[in-house]
């Protein structure tokens, strides 16, 4: 139903591909795409698994095996640390299914240990209802004998037939390439238990984790020793973690008292009274809140709910928020951004939406009082907003104003004194997409800032367009941006970008959300992380 609501939309907004399209025909196609991928999931999971009799069941008592799971060739170093391996291709045979389990579990033995394995269907065409023909991505991420992470990348084209309403066996398998990329040491541990900022959601889909509210995190040294603090939120209240310094955290929630905040989405810390402590807001699904960190002058830490005296309580749809002095008064001023109820209230355009909760900019005045001063300023954006970021664009020592918008445009603000005007299509920065996040930063040190937004790059959606709009009638350029992923564009300094995202390759990233730039080696280069998932499943880590 929803694949047909999909498609719906697409032909009534772009008009249709070709006439005499059939779109049950593109209905019926992709419904026995996402059943042989269901399968397929299940393979992967008895891959990770390493079940024998699980890997079996998906194969055909013949299978046509070409180039399949042959021994790993020698490495090229990529990086001081990372280091690259093709694979030597098997030979082009028929196997039965015990011979090819085999195969698959002989390979598996490369790796000491499995954190993932995944078959996913990137296109498929079937004849009828019960031959299907795909090309595939296989990938396993984890330490190979000699402990080193590893992670394999297989293309291959793949023959399958239906042998149940959910159930496939493939008849054949076709290596295009492989690939490992070896880490020859880690960079990071993953250290949230024992360091105690440890927290699980509950699952998803029943109270109090039973919307698509996004959350976040902050840090700042709340208590002025010099150490970064931690704060969250989540479904299931907001927490506050002092920094001990040796490695750990304390949960100082209820004594700072921020663990009595409602639930937020979003979190800031700044100085909003320049009285030398962290303040903290906090945007949300309801009033968004401001809280002064009264360590100075009470000499003690603890947040107080100021958030009606400072005039804050505003209610919207807040998933986000930024901070920045706007008009140059000397006091931060905060912008929230707001999205909308998805599934309670729906985008009237998949590519287009504007019926968003408006976004909210306030004004400090000084005094902790705040002003809310969106639309004077020409940044009320009702478009489905997700993210934003503060940077000066253009050199003027002012602070402008990028906004990440889900189904659709972004904008690009910029401040002109006393109002922002919205330059993104004049600049080439609206990029229509599933926008989740934006970050400003240099990734290739020439001096000015460069910009990352976040969108979503989805293998259905792919699929779906290729059909749709097949590559050689020219596709639909705007609807694959839609699907396309994360993009990079390169400033000029004087508020004006360049996007180099397919001349970099493409970053498809996933279900995509906020990231941004860091110099993560330490090498003088700044790089680009970008966390991804959804929905936890019962059997892999996301879906």
């Amino acid at each position: 139903m929803i694949r047909a609501l999909c498609v719906a939309a697409t032909l009534a907004a772009f008009g249709g591909p070709q006439e005499g399209f059939d779109a049950s025909q593109l209905e019926r196609t992709e419904e026995l795409s996402e059943s042989l991928a269901n399968d397929l999931l299940q393979l992967s999971v008895a891959t990770r698994d390493r079940d024998l009799a699980g890997i079996r069941e998906h194969w055909a008592p013949a299978v046509e095996l070409d180039g399949f799971m042959g021994e790993p060739l020698g490495a090229e170093v990529v990086h001081d640390w990372l280091s690259s391996h093709g694979w030597e291709r098997g030979l082009q045979e028929q196997a039965t299914r015990d011979e090819v389990t085999e195969r698959l579990v002989a390979l598996l033995a490369h790796f000491d240990s499995i954190e993932d394995a995944r078959f996913k269907v990137k296109k498929a065409t079937f004849d009828g209802d019960e031959l299907g023909s795909a090309r595939l991505q296989f990938k396993i991420v984890g330490r190979d004998r000699m402990g080193q992470r590893e992670w394999r990348v297989v293309w291959a084209q793949a023959n399958a037939r239906q042998i149940g309403p959910e159930d496939w066996e493939l008849t054949r398998f076709a290596v295009e390439s492989a690939q490992s990329k070896v880490a020859s040491r880690d960079l990071f541990d993953e250290i949230a238990v024992p360091a105690g900022v440890a927290r699980t959601f509950p699952e998803f889909g029943k109270p109090p984790n039973d919307t698509v509210v996004a959350h976040g995190a902050a840090v700042a040294d709340v208590d002025n020793d010099g150490l970064v603090d931690v704060l969250t939120t989540g479904v299931e209240g907001n927490a506050l973690f002092r920094n001990r310094g040796d490695g750990t955290f304390e949960d100082i929630s209820a004594s700072a008292m921020v663990g009595l905040t409602p639930t937020a989405s979003g979190a800031i810390f700044f100085d909003a009274d320049n009285d030398g402590d962290q303040d903290l807001f906090l945007s949300a699904v309801g009033e968004q809140m401001f809280l002064e960190n009264r360590l100075v002058p009470d000499g003690a830490l603890s947040f107080h709910d100021i958030s009606p005296e400072a005039g804050v309580a505003r209610r919207a749809i807040g998933f986000s928020a930024v901070a920045a002095d706007v008009d140059g008064n000397g006091l931060v001023d905060i912008y929230v951004t707001g999205y909308n109820r998805y599934g309670i209230v729906m985008p009237d355009s998949w590519h287009d939406a504007q019926n968003g909760s408006p976004n909210l900019l306030f004004l400090n005045e000084g005094g902790l009082r705040f002003r809310e001063v969106a639309a004077a300023w020409g940044v009320r954006d009702s478009r489905w907003s997700y993210a934003a970021a503060f940077a000066d664009i253009d050199g003027d020592a002012d602070a402008d104003l990028y906004v990440a918008n889900d189904f659709g445009r972004n904008g690009l603000y910029e401040n002109v004194g006393g109002r922002f005007v919205d330059v993104a299509e004049e600049r080439g920065v609206l990029d229509p997409g599933n926008g989740m996040g934006a970050a400003f930063g240099d990734f290739n040190n020439d001096g000015h800032l460069d910009l990352h937004v976040t969108n979503m790059s989805s293998t259905a959606g792919n699929r779906i367009l290729a059909r749709l709009f097949p590559a050689q009638d020219g596709g639909d350029p705007l609807l694959t941006k839609l699907a396309s992923g994360n993009t990079l564009f390169r400033g000029d300094g004087a508020g004006g970008f360049a996007d180099l995202t397919q001349e970099l390759g493409g970053i498809g990233a996933g279900w995509a959300w906020g990231g941004g730039f860091f110099d993560f080696n330490s090498d003088g280069w700044e790089d680009i992380y970008a966390p991804n998932g959804f929905i936890s499943g019962k059997t892999m880590n996301d879906t």
